[in-house]
This record gives structure tokens, C-alpha cells and sequence, in this order.
């Protein structure tokens, strides 16, 4: 069964594990890259429906995860496939969710619940299997009624790593770069090395002092789950980090933190923006992207034209945004070297349009770099 806070329940079949769980219900719109899905910390928290019918006909393996474990907190499909299929599968997803502890359900009418939270928007949920199912529908409504809601949730910490690590770079160096982590995926780490940089990567509780003492090149905030207003201390260490002059890149959850260094306000979107085929406008080159999304915030500034940031770091555009819904899906600094983009362009499940931000922002630090030392030696 599964039971949304305002009351609505689906009958369906017990998927995955069984038992109980609760989390925000959303829905993601990519025909494929489900396992990519699931393996994005940014879901933490959330009961993940597929719109696209037929899920798991590819099954599972090991090159495509995303993160060390599944994240989400549910999950949801109309038809999981009977049969794999595919030449690199290595286990059925029905096997990962069951071992995972994923509890989901299947055979429900997945367009029916799309077509009801785009009107109603995203809402806590239940989904109660095996012992659980046996529950009166009042006491598994009470249970989801008393779920934690998304806004105002900090789920930095769950997510992210314990210790710090590296990634060498390839290729020709170009510098370094500390990466907080708040849910990163394996993929962005990847595409940062590709671009010559050596990659720290650093706990979400890592200070300002702590990171400039790595005397990093640059700065990159993750993809992550939970509310941006509840991030205080991550959006005061952004702020140290680029009066310091530091290049900065953010993506997704690292975007509403830039928007919050700067000034601007972050706000709940109604049903959110979740899967691989988001068209989005670049400003800058009139060129419209097909993007992959998972954000349920979204930053609130001007989309016609160029701010000043109230905390003291100059002009500020909107250097992207979406054509559904005008809502803000990029942002560049005009006097401090710092941009960010609500979406993930690193977009390992597909598409790939977006996969030149990496390289702009290897030509930013460059820039840097040249003229820190050109500063420095004209100087001495």
C-alpha cells in the first residue's frame, strides 16, 4: 500500500524489500538511467517514482553506481521487469532493492499519482509491505502524517563522506580543487579529474580554515539532498572561501548555496524537477540543453537581469534557467571568479549537452591562476 500525507492510497505489489518506509513522494521523468537514480545521494529522504512504465528490463552492475549504496528511501514502478536483459547486467534491481532494504511497490497507476502531485505537488508518503500492510489505513496515515518533512531538513550529514580522500589528475595537471561533499556522485569526481585536476574531496563538516589550508586552486560545492535554508554553515564557508578570491563552481545543491552566499533566497518548489530530459535556456549563447535535474528548491532571483549581490560580491546574472517554469537553473558572478548550474552536467545516465561547464570551469581557474601570478610578479 501506498499512503500519501493528504490521504490518497494505491493498492499494488510488494517490490524490493518489505516492511515500512516513509520519505517525500517525487517523480522523475527519464525513460532510463534508473540505476544512476538510485545511487544519487541527492534522493536521500525521497519515495522515487518512475514515470517511464518498464523499469529494470537492464537490471544492475557494478560500473554504472553512482555512490557505494542505494539512497532512496522508496521506490515505485508500474511494471518492473520480469526478465533481464543486457550483456553488462550483473543482478536483477528487484535483487539490489531487496538487499539494500529498499522497500517499493509496484503495480500501481504510476500516471494517475504523476498527474495528482504535479496538481497536489510533492508530499510526504508511505509504503507498507509484508506485517506492515496489515496496518489499519488510519494508523499507516498517522505514520506518514508524522514524518519529517523536506523543507527545513539538513541531510548534509547523512550523506556525506567521513573522512576526506583524492582523486590524481589526468592528463595534464592543472591544479587543484577541494570538493565538498554533500551528496557528490561518482561521476562529477570523475569529470573534474578528466580535466586535470587533483580532487580532494572533504566532509561536509570541513571549516573555511580547513579547506584554504589545502591551498586548493578552487572550490566545488555537490549535488545534495535537503533544504539549502538549512545549511547555514555550509553557506558561511562559501562566503569565507570567495573573499579569499577562490574560484568556485557549484553544482545543484551547490547552486542554492551560492544564491544564499550571495544574497538571494532559496524556495520549495511545488513538485520539483527530477530526470534527464529538462530543456534549459543558456543565456549567454541562446542554445537551449536537455539536462538532467534533481532539485526541489530553487534559488529566487531575477531571471531579466543583472543584480548586485547584498553581501558585497558585485554583479550577479542569471545565467540559466528553465523553459518549463522560468526557474533559475544557473548563476555566474560578473566580478569574482564563481559560477554554478541547478542541474548535473555531468549527467552520467544522459544527456551530455551540458558536459562543457566542466571545461569552462577549468578555463576559469586557469585564468586565475595566470593572473594571481602575474599579480604576484609584477609585485615583487
Amino acid at each position: 500500500m501506498l499512503v500519501l500525507e493528504d490521504g490518497r492510497r494505491y493498492d499494488g505489489r510488494a517490490y524490493g524489500a518489505r516492511g515500512r518506509t516513509l520519505g517525500e513522494a517525487v517523480f522523475a521523468t527519464g525513460m532510463t538511467g534508473y540505476q544512476e537514480t538510485l545511487t544519487d545521494p541527492s534522493y536521500a529522504g525521497q519515495i522515487v517514482m518512475m514515470t517511464a512504465p518498464h523499469i529494470g528490463n537492464t537490471g544492475m552492475n557494478d560500473e554504472d553506481m553512482e555512490s557505494a549504496r542505494i539512497w532512496v528511501a522508496g521506490f515505485i514502478v508500474r511494471d518492473p521487469s520480469r526478465v533481464v536483459s543486457n550483456f553488462r547486467s550483473q543482478r536483477s534491481l528487484d535483487d539490489d532493492l531487496d538487499s539494500s532494504g529498499v522497500v517499493g511497490i509496484s503495480g500501481i497507476d504510476t500516471r494517475a499519482l504523476t498527474r495528482h502531485l504535479r496538481s497536489a505537488g510533492a508530499m510526504r508518503a508511505g509504503i507498507f509491505s509484508g506485517d506492515d500492510a496489515l496496518l489499519t489505513p488510519g494508523e499507516q496515515l498517522d505514520l506518514v502524517q508524522s514524518g519529517a518533512a523536506m523543507t527545513g531538513a539538513n541531510l548534509s550529514g547523512a550523506v556525506s563522506t567521513s573522512e576526506p580522500y583524492s582523486l590524481p589528475a589526468e592528463g595534464e595537471r592543472v591544479g587543484s580543487v577541494a570538493v565538498l561533499d554533500l551528496g557528490v556522485k561518482t561521476s562529477t569526481l570523475k569529470y573534474l579529474a578528466e580535466r586535470g585536476f587533483d580532487v580532494h574531496v572533504v566532509p561536509q563538516s570541513v571549516t573555511a580554515e580547513e579547506v584554504l589550508a589545502l591551498a586548493p586552486d578552487a572550490l566545488f560545492f555537490s549535488n545534495g539532498p535537503g533544504d539549502p535554508a538549512a545549511s547555514d554553515r555550509h553557506v558561511e564557508l562559501l562566503r569565507t572561501t570567495l573573499r579569499e578570491g577562490l574560484p568556485y563552481f557549484g553544482i545543484c545543491f551547490g547552486n542554492q548555496l551560492l544564491g544564499r552566499a550571495l544574497g538571494f533566497g532559496t524556495y520549495k518548489l511545488p513538485f520539483g524537477h527530477r530526470g534527464i530530459n529538462q530543456p534549459v535556456l543558456d543565456k549567454s549563447t541562446g542554445r537551449v540543453e536537455i539536462t538532467a535535474h534533481n532539485h526541489g528548491f530553487a534559488v529566487d532571483a531575477p531571471i531579466d537581469r543583472v543584480s548586485e549581490s547584498s553581501e558585497g560580491f558585485g554583479r550577479v546574472e542569471v545565467s540559466h534557467y528553465g523553459l518549463n517554469d522560468n526557474v533559475v537553473e544557473g548563476l555566474n558572478c560578473l566580478d569574482i571568479p564563481a559560477f554554478s548550474v541547478q542541474y548535473h552536467p555531468e549527467s552520467a545516465a544522459g544527456p551530455h549537452d551540458a558536459n562543457y561547464l566542466f571545461d569552462r570551469f577549468r578555463d576559469m581557474v586557469i585564468a586565475n591562476t595566470t593572473t594571481s601570478t602575474a599579480t604576484e610578479g609584477s609585485n615583487e
